[in-house]
């Protein structure tokens, strides 16, 4: 029965019931984390076998010593074929592509964008931001002070009568994206929304999209989401500057110790190396090298891929069927089935979401900061919940599954009442 439609005497029978399990959890102890999107120790463990490498020479060159400032030889080609660009178009960075992002805005923010005026120099500078979306994202632009603006995601991607009507505006310089697996919603950007961002007209010449790749072959199921590559688009409408891809190894081998790889056009990349000749001499070329003989090439990337799958699934399938036998059918709650990624973005009834991260805290569960995914930490209908289901192990997944649903609920209820 939906919440909505029972009367106040079956509400109070619903909160006096929720209350018992509830306070039965809260006498348990607990400390279960689902906070943040963390590969699990099982996990980790798959990667160790890379470390066992002792030749770091190329080509007769010795990768232990400086130099090679855009990466190896062959670790390019590896993310090439990975992205689908030319090795020429492939930077390779340190070991998050959360430091090649934040790098990026900062160069245009103090040097400008392939000769534009620096962005700091400017009354305002604005980005767009899809919501629900991934909080660093909206942390880096904080920091700057570049002013947020919401565009809602809808099951296709980004709203895009909102961004093309948004970019006619000089002072919106780019928009941040993770078009596959989006974080937390795992939405995978159809063919038609990349066409449509590929063919956008920006007022300010120096819009740049940050095409955060972070997903690319991180599937759950062995039928996958497909995501069209937009470097096969931008060409048709002249833009192949708009675009700045990154991704990383963060989350297929180690997240302390992977690598970054950024790819753009001729020019964007020319207009980052200029910077990079001040900024550092070279990453870190052996772990570029340990990476390549791991690997090997895509198809080994892919092979890696399955076993995190096999990690995965049974993770993400346990706390999809709680929120079914818990909240279905009771009108109080939505989610996303993804394919891929690496959350699930669960939606409460409006106004409900901070005392569910509330319940969930007083009975030892930690959850994303409530709000964490919209600019400023500011969720305008209080709903969204990212729940990270990878790190903790299936029995305190399991229970913190049920604490999370009983906590959803419960807030509810309250709030009814």
């Amino acid at each position: 029965m939906k919440y909505t439609e029972m009367n106040r005497e079956q509400l109070i029978a619903e909160k006096a019931e929720l209350d018992k399990r509830f306070n039965d959890y809260k006498a348990m102890g607990l400390n279960l984390d689902m906070s943040r999107g963390k590969p699990s120790k099982e996990q980790l463990d798959l990667s160790m076998d890379m470390l066992n490498d002792t030749d770091y020479t190329e080509s007769g060159i010795d990768l232990r010593n400086y130099g090679i400032i855009d990466g190896i030889p062959s670790c390019k080609k590896l993310f090439a074929d990975l992205l689908g660009v030319e090795p020429k178009n492939i930077l390779l960075g340190p070991n998050a592509s959360l430091s090649l992002m934040f790098d990026y805005i900062a160069q245009a923010y103090s040097h400008g964008v392939m000769g534009s005026t620096p962005w700091s120099k400017l009354p305002e500078v604005k980005f767009l931001c899809p919501v629900p979306g991934y909080d660093r994202h909206f942390t880096i632009l904080e920091y700057f002070g570049i002013k947020m603006i919401n565009v809602d995601m809808t099951p296709d991607g980004p709203d895009m009568d909102a961004v093309e009507a948004l970019v006619k505006d000089e002072s919106v310089k780019g928009m941040f994206c993770v078009p596959k697996y989006s974080n937390p919603q795992g939405i995978t950007y159809t063919d038609e929304v990349v066409r449509r961002i590929a063919a956008l007209k920006p007022a300010a010449e120096d819009f740049r999209i940050i095409w955060d790749n972070a997903y690319i072959i991180h599937e759950i199921y062995d039928e996958g989401d497909d995501l069209l590559n937009i470097f096969d688009v931008l060409p048709e409408y002249n833009n192949d500057d708009m675009v700045i891809e990154v991704c990383s190894t963060s989350k297929m081998t180690f997240p302390g110790a992977g690598i970054s790889a950024l790819a753009a056009s001729d020019g964007n990349i020319a207009d980052i190396l200029k910077r990079l000749n001040c900024q550092t001499i070279s990453y870190d070329k052996m772990n570029q090298h340990r990476h390549v003989k791991f690997f090997g090439d895509v198809d080994g990337i892919k092979a890696h891929m399955k076993k995190h799958a096999a990690i995965m699934k049974p993770k993400f399938e346990m706390v999809l069927r709680h929120l079914e036998n818990e909240l279905g059918g009771k009108g109080i709650a939505t989610w996303i089935e993804p394919r891929g990624g690496y959350f699930i973005s669960l939606d409460v009834m409006e106004g409900c979401a901070k005392r569910v991260g509330e319940l969930c805290k007083e009975a030892g569960v930690v959850l994303t900061n409530v709000g964490a995914t919209y600019p400023y930490g500011n969720d305008p209908k209080n709903s969204n919940i990212r729940i990270a289901p990878s790190l903790p192990p299936v029995d305190e997944l399991d229970l913190a599954a049920q604490i999370l649903c009983v906590s959803v609920r419960l807030a509810c209820v309250e709030a009814l009442l």
